[in-house]
């Protein structure tokens, strides 16, 4: 089990269903759940940063969207933890971008699958 688990995603919908869906998997002990990349940034790298283990990051959101994210993420973080993209698309080309990055250990559809979401740790060898 992870103690912390981060969802970035600017769907309320979204950010309830994969509540949800990890809190009945016990993937973590807690979750953040925020609904700006801009925001997850500050809560990631700000003075009172919490410590986070796996982040969930959905890729199109206004604003910083979640390759913008990587981004800045990647430049201002020493060790960035492991990241697991999402996107409502199946776009091919997402999933090659988002697995260009180092600190990114897999990309799925949305909605998160339960099944999916039970073995997260194991897939991305937390």
């Amino acid at each position: 089990m992870l103690n912390t688990v981060m969802v970035i995603d600017d769907s309320e919908i979204d950010l309830l269903y994969a509540r949800i869906v990890l809190e009945r998997s016990g993937l973590a002990r807690q979750l953040l759940l925020v609904e700006s990349a801009s925001d997850a940034l500050q809560q990631l790298l700000g003075p009172d940063a919490t410590p986070v283990d796996l982040i969930l990051l959905d890729i199109n959101m206004p604003g910083m969207d979640g390759f913008e994210f990587l981004a800045a993420y990647g430049l201002r973080c020493a060790q960035p933890v492991p990241v697991v993209m999402l996107s409502a698309s199946p776009d091919p080309a997402d999933r090659v971008r988002a697995l260009r990055h180092p600190f990114v250990r897999d990309c799925l559809t949305k909605p998160l699958a339960p099944l999916v979401a039970a073995s997260l740790a194991h897939r991305v060898r937390i």
